[in-house]
């Protein structure tokens, strides 16, 4: 995908929705890698625990964050759309960079069901995170707020992409805003449990990367 705009700085206290900012997208393969801007070897492809074929609809996930600060994972029906779901992550984005330099494939969001039957799944409140199985604390349910409706605007035109947006702050831990965005296969196991699988467009098998949200 072709640089699209012109590079800007991020106002934090004045949301520009008419900003745009170069965002270089680079081959699938190196898009973790991009994220968590080391080198641009391979990455690995861990083997996901069921092998089956995933039926699903598409979805557009976004994870993004300054890189001290707890990142995000957003969902989209499509990129123009309000989020599905919007959840802080338990750990800062430096630390999901290191986990995926290690060879994060797999996080898990897991809740306990109330009395009662329950909303839907998507409005539990607070969710135990995993990655790779090991527990790093809670991720929280949060309502979109008009920065995050300027970087997910920013990003509207990129489907799949990774890289640095920088901003105004002058606070050394905000100065740049890392992403990934990529499309999803979102699979519905049933009303307390759903995942998403990111889609390779490179054609080759197997996810770089899942997420699964599961209540019981």
């Amino acid at each position: 995908m072709s640089d699209i705009g012109q590079k800007n700085m991020i106002d934090q206290s004045r949301p520009n929705h008419d900003q745009k900012v170069i965002i270089r997208c680079r081959p699938f393969k190196s898009i973790i890698e991009a994220f968590a801007t080391c080198c641009r070897q391979k990455p690995s492809s861990p083997a996901l625990e069921d092998t089956e074929p995933i039926l699903g609809t598409t979805v557009i996930g976004t994870i993004y964050g300054y890189r001290k600060a707890h990142v995000s994972f957003c969902v989209q029906e499509d990129s123009r759309n309000p989020p599905l779901f919007l959840v802080e992550l338990a750990i800062p984005t430096y630390l999901l960079v290191k986990e995926m330099r290690s060879g994060l494939s797999r996080i898990a969001l897991k809740c306990e069901k109330g009395k009662g039957e329950g909303g839907p799944l998507f409005s539990e409140p607070v969710w135990s995170m995993y990655c790779n199985g090991r527990k790093v604390g809670f991720a929280i349910k949060r309502p979109i707020s008009e920065i995050d409706r300027h970087i997910l605007h920013l990003m509207q035109s990129v489907s799949t992409g990774a890289g640095v947006i920088p901003t105004d702050s002058k606070d050394a831990d905000e100065d740049e805003l890392i992403y990934m965005r990529a499309t999803y296969e979102r699979v519905a196991g049933s009303c307390d449990a759903e995942s998403f699988h990111m889609i390779n467009p490179d054609g080759a098998g197997g996810h770089e990367f899942s997420i699964f949200v599961h209540r019981a």
